[in-house]
């Protein structure tokens, strides 16, 4: 698939923009995933490495489930990953008149083998890996973001549900399977990400050596 390279974006330069969903381009996440890593392999001791360890791990359970963050923040990692399958079960927010469900969602096997290995250097962090404070999680997010060289607009955790929705769908993803992913009640939710459809059939013909 052919990138979308944008050095400096500014807000309303992006057309899929326009179609009401911002997202991360695949160089802008490139960067932001490659700024997490270099600030937590930087980490000058045990301790911080503890510390860092856990926000890389909320960064990337956000980055390829979707998830908002408080699901994510809420994630107990003793209880709520199929560590052999695969897959991070995450509350569904559902109306109040209706029962809590889970929804199951796959992750990489190099996320979940980095979740073990945290836990194998810090086995006291078992069942608290996740159980972050919003606000510093946002601000590391913030910080990264900057070091990634992201436009402001762009530099919040909830970007990354955005992105990943396009990822899905610019990959064949059908709707219904984004819908469950995202933990979409209703339908409406999810087809936001198709507002502008030439937007996405414009891409796909280019990235088909079509256009």
């Amino acid at each position: 698939m052919a990138k979308i390279i944008i050095t400096e974006q500014e807000p309303g330069s992006d057309p899929e923009a326009e179609a009401g969903v911002r997202h991360l381009d695949d160089v802008q996440l490139d960067r932001l995933m490659e700024a997490f890593a270099i600030w937590h392999d930087a980490a000058a001791s045990s301790y911080i490495r503890r510390v860092r360890g856990r926000y890389r791990l909320a960064f990337l359970l956000l980055r390829y489930t979707g998830a908002r963050l408080g699901e994510i923040l809420r994630v107990d990692d003793a209880s709520d990953i199929d560590y052999e399958g695969c897959e991070v079960r995450i509350a569904v927010r559902m109306p109040a008149a209706m029962r809590q469900a889970l929804r199951s969602v796959p992750l990489p096997p190099d996320v979940v083998a980095a979740v073990l290995d945290y836990l194998d250097e810090f086995p006291a962090m078992q069942g608290r890996v996740f159980a972050l404070d919003q606000g510093n999680f946002r601000r590391e997010f913030y910080r990264r973001a900057g070091e990634a060289r992201i436009p402001r607009p762009l530099s919040h955790p909830h970007i990354l549900r955005h992105t990943r929705a396009i990822e899905m769908l610019r990959a064949g993803v059908p709707l219904t399977v984004v819908q469950d992913i995202l933990g979409h009640v209703l339908s409406s939710s999810t087809t936001v990400y198709l507002q502008r459809p030439e937007v996405m059939i414009r891409r796909i013909l280019k990235d088909r050596g079509l256009l």
